[in-house]
Formats: C-alpha cells, structure tokens, sequence
C-alpha cells in the first residue's frame, strides 16, 4: 500500500481553528493572523470576517483582536500566555474584566471535561 503524505504549509495553508492564536482586524478587509511563528496578513471579504468573529472557540479582548481559546495555555496578571510564562511564547496584556471572563470559561470547560470523564 503506497500512502503518499501531503506537506502542508502552515503558511500558506493555514486552518484558522488549528494553527492560529489570535488574529486582528484592520482597515478594510486586512485581518493580521498570528500562529506560534509567523504572523501573516490576509485580505477577507465581510461574510469571511464576520464569520471567522462568530467562532465559538474564538473571544474578543479588545475591539480588533481575537484569541483562540484552545490555544491559551494560562491567563496570568493581564496577560494571555500561549506557551509557559517564562518562555519566549507569544502573548498579549488583557484588561482584568476579559481575563476574569476567560477564567470562567475556561472553569466551565474542566467542569465539562471532568463530567465526560466520569461518566466513561
């Protein structure tokens, strides 16, 4: 059985659930995605940014700038991590009502992740 592998260039071919931390919206259809390294600027239509703000997995914390909540590895003294706290991961400040509200979520996600675990 020959299985040929396909290489994907996150780069170019990114998938904005998967590989983006966050993203930012600019003038006129400019929206700026940020992965663990590279940032890259992408023209969208409305429909496409009005459907990319819509995620469920992403949260707005300021009025241009999304993150992916699955991408968050900690939220500490305004600041969102995506990596370890003392490592050269990115990150952004946040205000302390956002962080509160992603404490929250993200409480509310171990309590669903705890009840799944008990009842398998």
């Amino acid at each position: 059985m020959n299985v040929a592998l396909e290489d994907r260039n996150v780069y170019e071919n990114f998938d904005t659930e998967s590989d983006v931390l966050y993203f930012k919206v600019g003038m006129q259809g400019l929206v700026s995605f940020h992965g663990k390294n590279y940032n890259r600027k992408k023209r969208m239509s409305t429909e496409e940014m009005q459907k990319l703000t819509q995620q469920s997995n992403y949260f707005q914390i300021k009025s241009n700038c999304y993150v992916n909540l699955a991408k968050i590895k900690s939220v500490a003294d305004g600041t969102v991590y995506f990596g370890s706290e003392h490592s050269d991961a990115k990150q952004l400040p946040i205000n302390r009502r956002k962080q509160y509200v992603i404490e929250q979520l993200f409480s509310q996600r171990d309590k669903s992740k705890e009840a799944r675990n008990q009842l398998s």
